[in-house]
C-alpha cells in the first residue's frame, strides 16, 4: 500500500485546504479579469486556457516548486503556445502536429529556462485548437494564455501573503554545521520548521542532505599531498 501514500514532503491537510481555496480564488479571479479585458462576447475557451488548471496546482499546492515560480508559469506557457501554433501551421497531419508541438515546447522551455508541466498541455491545445482557435492563431499565445498566466501568478502572490507560504519561493540559507548523518526523523523535524510542502520525497531529501554533508567535508578537508622524506642529519 506504500504506492498510495503521499510522496510530497511536508504536506498537511491544512496545506491541502489552503491549496483548494487558492485554486478557487486564483482561477475565478483570472477568469473574471480576463473576461473584463477580452470582452464578454469571447468564448469561454478563449477566456481561460485549460492547461492553466495544472499551473494552479503548482502555484497553490506546491508553491516552492522550481517549476511553479513566476517565470516558468508565464514564460513556459507563452513559449509553449507559440510552439503549438508553429506546429499547427507547418504540419498538416493533426496527430503528428500534436506530438511535434509538445516536443518543441519542451525544447523551447529548456532554452528559455522556463520548464513548466502545463506547457505541454498549452502546446497541445494550440496545435489541436479547432475552429474556435483558428481565428486567433498567434494571438492565442498572449491572450488568453499570457494574460491568464500573469493574472494567475499575481493572485498566487497575493494569496500566499495570507496562507503563510512564501511565493515566489526563496530558500533560507541554513547555518554551516557538520552534523552526523541525517535520519528520517531529522527530515520530518526540518519539514515542520519549513512550514510548507515540497515537490520531493522524504527519502530523496535525506539522500541529498547526506550527500551535501559529504561534499562539505571533502571541501573542508585538504587533500593529502605526497609524503616527504625527512632530511637526514649528517653526523
Amino acid at each position: 500500500m506504500k504506492i498510495f501514500k503521499p510522496v510530497l514532503a511536508g504536506a498537511t491537510w491544512r496545506d491541502r485546504a489552503a491549496a483548494c481555496a487558492g485554486a478557487l480564488f486564483g482561477i475565478a479571479v483570472t477568469g473574471m479579469i480576463s473576461r473584463a479585458v477580452l470582452g464578454g462576447n469571447t468564448g469561454l475557451a478563449m477566456l481561460l486556457a485549460a492547461p492553466l488548471g495544472a499551473s494552479a496546482v503548482l502555484l497553490f499546492a506546491v508553491p516552492s516548486s522550481p517549476m511553479g515560480q513566476p517565470w516558468p508559469v508565464i514564460g513556459g506557457n507563452v513559449v509553449s503556445a507559440l510552439s503549438g501554433v508553429i506546429a499547427a501551421h507547418l504540419i498538416p497531419e493533426p496527430m503528428i502536429a500534436a506530438g511535434a508541438a509538445v516536443g518543441l515546447s519542451i525544447a523551447a522551455m529548456s532554452v528559455t529556462r522556463s520548464l513548466h508541466p502545463s506547457g505541454g498541455g498549452t502546446a497541445l491545445v494550440a496545435a489541436l485548437g479547432g475552429p474556435t482557435f483558428a481565428s486567433h492563431t498567434w494571438a492565442f499565445a498572449f491572450a488568453p494564455v499570457g494574460l491568464n498566466a500573469v493574472i494567475l501568478v499575481a493572485t498566487a502572490w497575493a494569496f500566499h501573503r495570507v496562507s503563510g507560504h512564501t511565493y515566489p519561493h526563496r530558500a533560507t540559507p541554513a547555518a554551516t554545521l557538520a552534523p552526523p548523518p541525517i535520519t528520517e526523523a531529522d527530515i520530518d523535524a526540518a519539514l515542520e520548521t519549513f512550514g510548507g510542502p515540497l515537490d520531493v520525497s522524504r527519502s530523496d531529501l535525506m539522500t541529498l542532505s547526506n550527500l551535501a554533508i559529504e561534499n562539505a567535508h571533502r571541501r573542508r578537508t585538504p587533500p593529502l599531498g605526497p609524503l616527504r622524506q625527512r632530511p637526514r642529519h649528517r653526523p
